[in-house]
C-alpha cells in the first residue's frame, strides 16, 4: 500500500475544522497524521453499564495551548512544545549568534534581544505554559569551578546570570501562568549545600505553585549522558490547592538507549574534523600526565556503539570530551555540527513542523554552533514531559466552567 494518501472532495465543515483547529506553527500533514494516529490508537475504557462507554483520546492540538519560551537558545523548548500543538506567543533570548538561529529556524522575527531584567512583563502576552531553561552556568560544576579558580562569585551571587531566576519569577507573578516549565542542570538542587534549591522551590511555593522536579538524563531518547532537572508548577488557583493534578514525569524505558551510530554521517566527513597531530599528541599527554596523578580529567574516545558523554559549550575548543574513532584516519575527529545537532535530538521530524525539508540548517559558524548545541536543551526530553503536563491540563479544563484555563484566573493589575 502506497505511503501517501490523497483526500478528495472534503466537506465544506469538515475543511473549515481543519483550518480552525490545526495548531499554530505545525503542518496540516502533520496534524492530520496526528488525528489518524491516535485514532487508531483509541481504547475502550471498562464500564460498569452493558454499553461500553468510550473516552475520545487526546489529541495534539485539540487542546490549542499557549506559551513563552524564556532563554529561548535555540528552541529547544519551541520545537517540542510546537510539537505538542502549543503557540509560541513570545520568545526571549540574548545572545545574537543564538538569536539568528532561532529566527532561521522558526521564522520568527520577533526575537526580544535584550536583557530580560529590563523587560516590563505587562508587554508579554498571556499563556498558558512559561517555558525557560534559564542560564545554567552560574550552578553547573564546570562553571562553579572554573568561577572558583578565577576567584569569581557563581550561584545567586553572579551578578551577570545567578539572579536571572528572580526576572522569571517578576514575569510569573503579574503573569500568572497556570504552568510553569523549567529546565537547569542537575547540580542546581545541589549547589550551595543545597540552598540554592530551597530558596528556588520556596519562591515558587510562596507564588502558590505546586512543585515537581525529576533529574532526567537524555540517554533515553538521544546517545549521549546529559542529566538535567525538569521543574514543573502548577497554580493552585487553576489545578486546586491539593497536589494530586495527576501530573507524572514520563516513565523511563530502561533498554532505551540509541547509540551513537545512529546519528554519526554514513561517509566520513571533511578531514578538517579530524584533530591536528599537534593538538592530538597534546589530548594524549594531558591525560597521562592526570592519569598519573591519578585524576581522571583527559579526552573520551567513542564509537558507534557506545553512548556519548554531556556535549558542552566549550567542545568547539578542542572536542575532547566527545572524539569519535573513524575508520581510516590517523586521529580521532570531532563530531561534525549536524552530527552534534541530532546528538542534541534537533531532529528532521521538528524541523518539518517549520518547512525544512532536510533538517534545521546551519546559521551560523561551526564555533558558534557547538556552543548553541551545547547550551541546548533536548527537545525530546521536553516534549516528553510537555505530553505529560498537556494531560494535566486537558484534565484541568474538563473540570473548569469556563474551558480554558486563562479565563477567571487571579491576576496582578495590568
Amino acid at each position: 500500500m502506497p505511503s501517501d494518501l490523497l483526500i478528495r472532495d472534503l466537506d465544506k465543515d469538515d475543511l473549515k475544522w481543519l483550518k480552525e483547529s490545526q495548531p499554530t506553527g505545525g503542518t496540516q500533514n502533520l496534524f492530520l497524521k496526528s488525528i489518524l494516529r491516535q485514532a487508531r490508537e483509541k481504547t475502550l475504557q471498562p464500564s460498569l453499564f452493558d454499553e461500553p462507554v468510550y473516552r475520545p483520546p487526546v489529541i495534539h492540538g485539540s487542546l490549542p495551548f499557549k506559551f513563552i519560551d524564556l532563554f529561548a537558545g535555540i528552541g529547544g523548548f519551541r520545537s517540542a512544545m510546537t510539537a505538542l500543538g502549543g503557540e509560541c506567543v513570545f520568545t526571549s533570548e540574548w545572545d545574537k549568534y543564538a538569536a539568528a538561529t532561532y529566527r532561521e529556524w522558526y521564522g520568527d522575527n520577533d526575537v526580544y534581544n535584550e536583557d530580560i531584567r529590563q523587560l516590563d512583563p505587562k508587554k508579554i502576552p498571556d499563556h498558558d505554559v512559561l517555558c525557560a531553561g534559564f542560564p545554567c552556568q552560574p550552578f553547573s560544576l564546570a562553571g562553579v569551578s572554573k568561577k572558583n579558580s578565577m576567584g569569581r562569585k557563581h550561584g545567586f551571587d553572579d551578578e551577570a546570570q545567578g539572579n536571572l531566576f528572580f526576572a522569571i519569577m517578576n514575569i510569573v507573578k503579574l503573569k500568572r501562568p497556570p504552568v510553569l516549565f523549567l529546565e537547569n542542570v542537575k547540580n542546581l538542587r545541589s549547589h550551595d549545600k543545597g540552598n540554592t534549591w530551597n530558596v528556588i522551590r520556596d519562591q515558587l511555593e510562596a507564588a502558590r505553585y505546586i512543585v515537581f522536579d525529576k533529574v532526567i538524563d537524555a540517554r533515553h531518547w538521544v546517545p549521549q549522558h546529559r542529566e538535567r532537572v525538569f521543574i514543573v508548577c502548577f497554580d493552585r488557583a487553576v489545578f486546586g490547592e491539593h497536589q494530586d493534578v495527576g501530573f507524572e514525569f514520563p516513565e523511563l524505558e530502561v533498554d532505551s538507549h540509541p547509540k551513537l551510530g545512529s546519528i554519526l554521517g554514513e561517509k566520513a566527513p571533511e578531514k578538517k574534523y579530524m584533530l591536528s597531530d599537534k593538538l592530538w599528541k597534546y589530548l594524549q599527554d594531558y591525560a597521562e600526565k592526570h592519569r598519573a596523578k591519578g585524576n581522571g580529567f583527559g579526552y573520551s574516545l567513542f564509537g558507534k556503539s557506545d553512548v556519548a558523554r554531556t556535549l558542552s559549550a566549550r567542545y568547539h575548543k578542542d572536542g575532547s570530551e566527545i572524539l569519535i574513532r573513524q575508520r581510516g584516519w590517523k586521529n580521532p575527529r570531532r563530531l561534525t555540527p549536524s552530527e552534534a545537532r541530532q546528538l542534541m535530538g534537533f531532529q528532521d521530524r521538528y524541523a518539518e513542523l517549520f518547512g525544512h525539508t532536510e533538517g534545521f540548517p546551519q546559521v551560523v559558524s561551526d564555533t558558534q554552533a557547538y556552543r548553541q548545541f551545547g547550551n541546548a536543551v533536548v527537545p525530546p526530553v521536553v516534549e516528553a514531559v510537555g505530553a505529560q503536563i498537556l494531560q494535566s491540563m486537558v484534565n484541568a479544563v474538563r473540570q473548569s466552567q469556563t474551558g480554558c484555563m486563562l479565563k477567571g484566573r487571579v491576576v496582578a493589575d495590568k
